[in-house]
């Protein structure tokens, strides 16, 4: 009776004792499957982010280069939009389709009021011109106005100083960028990983403001195409090497002819409000990009491919570019006053802060948020092209580069 009693106990201990081992086996399969897929869904996150460290910096900018020149062709008219709502806003009169010209379109007249000047004519005349005519009242009415009164192919005003601009600019602005982000990354993983979050944020704000400092002489030209309408008729609008060359001829005739380096001064006219302004979009944009980015690539897993990547980052970039246009709009109404002030000793003493307060004073929150609408809608999409295609080419030269 004993006997059996332990033989009894000792095949109920024997059953456990497999059942508990089963059951540990099982679980040490499932940690080892749970890793596995861990690293290779990391290893998927990476390869789609093709945040590796195997390409140069020649490569990288051939990247960008690309992916800028794609955004520029794309998106420039909505940045005429913008500009000319802009310096409409800062004084910049636009006679429209008026015959005869109301007022020099190539001078600035900060003193004088539209109202004033429109609806009121030299006693015993009429009116040269309507308000309606003359004045841009929206977008759309941008839009329209542009293509009737000075044609479809004047929407692109432009383009080759955006062009000039945006490949050397995002041709260095897009590979520091990546560089600044390893270095840091590594860094802050090792030393002090509560600061990784942040290391977009300051990695867009290097990358940003020395792109912005060696290529801001372009976008000083470009803001002025943009800017004034040209109107002579058989006479080609001058380029950006043209115009650059204007506004340091006109500094040096003021001093007497005297060419030196202070009167290339005048070429960063603006440099502040485009450093206020570009170093916070770059930091509110890379801040809120790469965790949405990787947020999406994350639901992606072990699927995701080439189209998928491609639709990630530029999602991406279009909620993360208009959220940093929107709220930088008001240092780029600062900014495209200050590059359009045709005044020589204010444009070289004019201050970022100085303007915002006068754009207040004048406009008040409208005034400082003039021309959101085509900013956003132009930042977004473009921010969206350009991570896009520019990760998507990286991929494809890191492919040719493995295979070769």
């Amino acid at each position: 009776m004993v006997g059996s009693t332990r033989q009894g106990l000792a095949s109920w201990i024997g059953v456990v004792t497999a059942t508990r081992k089963a059951e540990l086996e099982q679980n040490v399969n499932n940690l080892v499957k749970e890793e596995s897929a861990g690293r290779k869904e990391h290893k998927e996150m990476s390869k789609s982010q093709i945040s590796d460290e195997n390409l140069g910096f020649g490569e990288r900018s051939f990247s960008a280069a690309g992916a800028a020149f794609l955004s520029a062709i794309i998106v420039n008219p909505l940045d005429v939009v913008k500009t000319r709502l802009q310096a409409q806003a800062a004084g910049v009169p636009y006679d429209g389709l008026c015959q005869t010209a109301c007022f020099n379109t190539n001078a600035m007249l900060p003193d004088m009021k539209y109202d004033s000047l429109l609806n009121h004519a030299v006693v015993g005349k009429q009116p040269r011109c309507s308000p309606d005519c003359s004045r841009y009242k929206g977008t759309l009415d941008v839009l329209y106005k542009v293509v009737s009164q000075e044609g479809f192919t004047k929407l692109w005003r432009g383009t080759n100083a955006s062009l000039a601009l945006a490949i050397p600019s995002v041709g260095i602005y897009m590979p520091l960028y990546d560089i600044f982000r390893n270095h840091m990354e590594v860094l802050t993983r090792q030393d002090f990983p509560n600061l990784t979050p942040y290391v977009p944020l300051v990695a867009g704000s290097l990358a940003r403001s020395i792109a912005c400092v060696t290529c801001y002489p372009i976008e000083l030209a470009r803001t002025r195409m943009q800017a004034f309408k040209h109107n002579q008729a058989g006479v080609k609008p001058p380029g950006v090497w043209k115009t650059l060359n204007g506004v340091v001829s006109a500094v040096q005739s003021a001093n007497n002819h005297q060419a030196s380096l202070q009167s290339y001064r005048i070429l960063w006219t603006g440099l502040g409000a485009q450093l206020a302004r570009d170093v916070p979009f770059s930091a509110i944009c890379w801040s809120s990009l790469e965790p949405l980015r990787r947020r999406i690539l994350s639901t992606i897993g072990d699927e995701a491919s080439v189209s998928s990547v491609l639709g990630a980052n530029f999602c991406a970039g279009v909620v993360a570019g208009s959220l940093a246009a929107g709220s930088t709009c008001p240092l780029d109404v600062a900014r495209t006053r200050r590059q359009i002030e045709k005044d020589r000793t204010r444009a070289l003493t004019m201050t970022t802060r100085q303007t915002l307060i006068e754009i207040w004073r004048d406009g008040g929150l409208k005034g400082l948020f003039t021309g959101v609408g085509p900013r956003v809608a132009r930042a977004g999409p473009s921010v969206g092209i350009v991570v896009s295609f520019y990760e998507v080419v990286k991929y494809s030269l890191l492919y040719i580069k493995s295979k070769a």
